[in-house]
């Protein structure tokens, strides 16, 4: 437990509800075990978690079974017997924290949920309000989640709290170590994250740099995996582009000390925990220009989310311009050492739950 937390924590139940397979939701968990609260989640994807109770519930397949969840999970709920009831995506486990029971509730919007999911149709936005309007207290990541958070006018404190990143972990490697040019992408293998046009933006940078070393790392994994090992295939890149899939913190650390740049160019995001363990590992990152990241990334390094030609020029320029690449990770590397330490994050959500619980 950490210093100055008092035994009365050590009874809290907090119960969380997200996807167990998600290194984030882990993450979460470990943070709270570690500040001496008792954990359970229940979950539509379970996997084990050291210290947590994982409750499972049937396996969603489309967005409509969330709706026919409702009584496995207050069934749940109930035995566990939870003080607190924790959220993580407000459209899915969020509405289902709405209909758990008479706990106190927190939802924790993740990006899409509320910069997406809403607009969708005016049933989808009518029912994302009605869920937050059940919440104690909304947390989101970004200033752009605050602003979307805010206009569904709900009547709980609201609160930016980032995932931070582990320090400890996520850390500069020597820069003169590093071999060649090699970029990394952190980002999962789905339509937002435009994979796609990273693979693009990498093989115009090949032709115009034939004799440069390059290689470009592919982490994470999803469902567009066969579509991009085929644009890899047709563009005859196999031996320079490696798809390494989901790695746990340690398997990224070490590919994220190995290269110089990473890139992250979602159409849509909040605050990325990839990109700031990236900056925090001392990397040049290039990403979308998208409001979460201009808090971040300086703007000459934030290009048009789908643009191939625009990302290959801003890529070009850090690779042929080696003491410039080393400047922007140095620099961003600073940024997260006084910014972005998970731990100050989680003690600050540490005391919001003890303030929720205080509430009468």
């Amino acid at each position: 437990m950490n210093p100055g937390h008092g035994q009365a924590d050590m009874a809290t139940h907090l119960c969380l509800l997200g996807d167990a397979t998600s290194p984030h939701v882990q993450r979460w968990a470990r943070e709270m075990l570690q500040r001496g609260y008792r954990v359970s989640l229940i979950t539509a994807r379970p996997a084990s978690i050291d210290g947590v109770t994982v409750r499972a519930i049937r396996p969603v397949h489309r967005s409509l079974d969330w709706l026919f969840r409702v009584r496995e999970t207050r069934r749940h709920v109930a035995e566990l017997a939870p003080d607190l009831l924790h959220a993580h995506y407000i459209t899915s486990y969020g509405y289902l924290a709405a209909r758990g029971g008479k706990y106190p509730r927190v939802m924790t919007a993740w990006g899409s949920d509320l910069l997406v999911t809403p607009s969708k149709s005016a049933w989808m936005r009518w029912l994302t309000g009605w869920i937050l309007r059940r919440a104690d207290l909304i947390t989101g990541d970004s200033a752009s989640l605050m602003s979307a958070v805010a206009d569904f006018r709900p009547q709980c404190p609201a609160e930016e709290i980032h995932w931070g990143v582990e320090l400890q972990r996520f850390r500069p490697a020597p820069w003169k170590l590093k071999r060649g040019s090699q970029l990394v992408s952190l980002r999962a293998w789905e339509p937002n994250y435009n994979i796609d046009t990273i693979i693009e933006a990498f093989a115009l940078l090949q032709a115009r740099l034939p004799s440069a070393d390059l290689r470009l790392h592919l982490l994470g994994g999803g469902s567009m995996e066969s579509a991009l090992r085929s644009q890899v295939h047709k563009a005859q890149l196999e031996n320079k582009v490696q798809f390494h899939g989901r790695l746990d913190d340690a398997g990224m650390a070490r590919v994220l000390g190995e290269s110089k740049i990473s890139v992250s160019v979602p159409s849509s995001d909040a605050t990325s925990v990839a990109m700031l363990e990236s900056m925090a590992c001392g990397l040049a990152v290039v990403a979308s220009d998208l409001q979460a990241n201009r808090h971040w990334i300086d703007p000459q390094w934030l290009v048009a989310a789908g643009d191939a030609a625009v990302l290959a020029a801003r890529l070009e320029a850090l690779i042929g311009n080696d003491a410039l690449a080393e400047q922007a990770g140095r620099q961003n590397a600073a940024r997260i050492a006084r910014d972005g330490d998970r731990a100050v994050q989680m003690n600050r959500m540490h005391a919001l739950y003890q303030q929720l619980l205080r509430t009468p």
